[in-house]
């Protein structure tokens, strides 16, 4: 199959604390319901783990940096580590993607104006044919704009150049499409 599931930074410290993501549980039920939906249709998962500094919330070796529990990773799905936004750069990720024969990307995590809008614009310019599930990424709130008003902005200027924008629900239909 040509399409993959790619999950960015969607790690145990970004969900916890006195800040987390905005709306991380809807976040995270989201992106089960789609793994759950894409495993049933043999559709491949690849996760993207950053590997933050010392005493950042994924911090490598910390339970922080740790992919969440809810969306835990099956023992065949591969994980690639990052140190930037982009989860192309010095990963490997594009050479693997090409070895499997994957050409179409559906992409959603953290964190909306980073590291998911960077890997996209990346993934765009690869030649990657690329959807952006539009209601399964998010981030924190800014000094200027609300997380809603980042997320809707990314929405916004992604969509339809850079990205299919998709809802959850067209994803899961589309999954159990590719199942008939």
């Amino acid at each position: 199959m040509t399409l993959a599931v790619l999950i960015i930074d969607l790690q145990l410290g970004n969900f916890v604390g006195s800040t987390p993501i905005f709306q991380g549980d809807v976040l995270l039920n989201n992106s089960k319901l789609i793994l759950q939906e894409g495993r049933k249709t043999g559709i491949r998962v690849i996760y993207i783990q950053n590997m933050g500094g010392k005493g950042d919330p994924d911090e490598p070796g910390s339970d922080g940096w740790e992919i969440h529990p809810t969306i835990k990773p099956l023992d065949d799905e591969s994980i690639f580590q990052k140190t930037t936004p982009d989860s192309f750069h010095e990963t490997g990720l594009d050479e693997f993607l090409k070895s499997v024969a994957v050409k179409n990307l559906v992409i959603l995590g953290l964190q909306t104006e980073y590291c998911v809008d960077t890997t996209l614009r990346r993934a765009y310019s690869l030649g990657y044919d690329v959807s952006l599930v539009k209601d399964c990424h998010s981030t924190w709130d800014s000094g200027e704009l609300s997380a809603l008003q980042i997320i809707n902005h990314h929405n916004n200027v992604l969509g339809g150049f850079f990205t299919n924008l998709l809802g959850m629900d067209e994803v899961l239909i589309e999954f159990r499409d590719l199942k008939q």
